[in-house]
């Protein structure tokens, strides 16, 4: 796949998952909402099926979205190391365009919210207890999680003359959004489970510099690198994993 349109499927998948991730944060958080103050499942429910919208959508490019997956597909020899620059700008710009598309589906929300200085929250990742190596910890587990099953987890078999063992594969992208979904319930407590650089970062950036909400507050950008750092090293951690437990066999 040439490198243009692993940037434009990857903007589209990873717009998508922004613009619905965000909505579901926007829905709950902000008031005169059909959905204000429906609660953290609400929400984990709202990003896992966020995942496989946008998963569905950037099918063509292998529907990586996050940059840890593309690092950890890229370490484990399933991505091409050359074609990992362009899975990032993808991901990145199509996160910051998923996140401006969200904040214009609820402007009159904003507007009327009594709490501006508050809704970074909406966009970015912070943590309950702040403790920058705990954080990281925590990012990195998760990360792992997610990014060991994709690698890890039964693909389809063929079998002579028996029935074929479709392994994970007959779910398609739901079965990854089943692993966010209880990634999300599981270990999204403690930072609010950004398990992904793109997802945190593009949001961030574009609530600093592109959302006109009258009266927000800063970025938080001392906590910015945690969400960024740890999800890389929790995919690059599950790909060396995989790695050695393929050269066992």
């Amino acid at each position: 796949m040439s490198a243009g349109a692993i940037i434009v499927w990857e903007l589209l998948g990873t717009a998508a998952l922004i613009l619905l991730g965000n909505g579901v944060v926007a829905n709950h958080v902000l008031r005169k909402n059909n959905g204000h103050q429906a609660g953290f499942l609400f929400i984990n429910f709202g990003w896992a099926f966020a995942v496989f919208t946008g998963a569905s959508i950037a099918a063509p490019s292998g529907a990586h979205l996050n940059p840890a997956v593309t690092l950890g597909l890229a370490i484990a020899d399933k991505t091409p190391w050359k074609d990992v620059p362009f899975y990032f700008i993808g991901q990145f710009a199509g996160a910051i365009i998923g996140a401006v598309l969200c904040w214009a589906a609820y402007k009159l929300q904003f507007d009327d919210h009594p709490e501006p200085e508050n809704t970074l929250g909406i966009f970015s990742t912070a943590p309950q207890i702040p403790n920058t190596a705990w954080n990281l910890v925590t990012e990195i587990i998760g990360t792992f999680v997610l990014v060991a099953w994709i690698l890890l987890s039964p693909v389809y078999a063929a079998s002579d003359g028996g029935t074929p063992n479709f392994g994970n594969s007959a779910l398609g992208y739901a079965g990854v959004s089943f692993v966010v979904l209880v990634i999300g319930t599981s270990l999204g407590g403690p930072t609010g489970y950004a398990i992904n650089p793109a997802r945190d970062l593009g949001p961030r950036i574009a609530y600093a510099f592109l959302l006109p909400i009258k009266n927000k507050a800063n970025a938080n950008w001392g906590y910015s690198w945690i969400p960024v750092v740890g999800p890389l090293v929790g995919g690059a951690l599950a790909s060396l994993v995989y790695l050695l437990v393929h050269n066992l066999k």
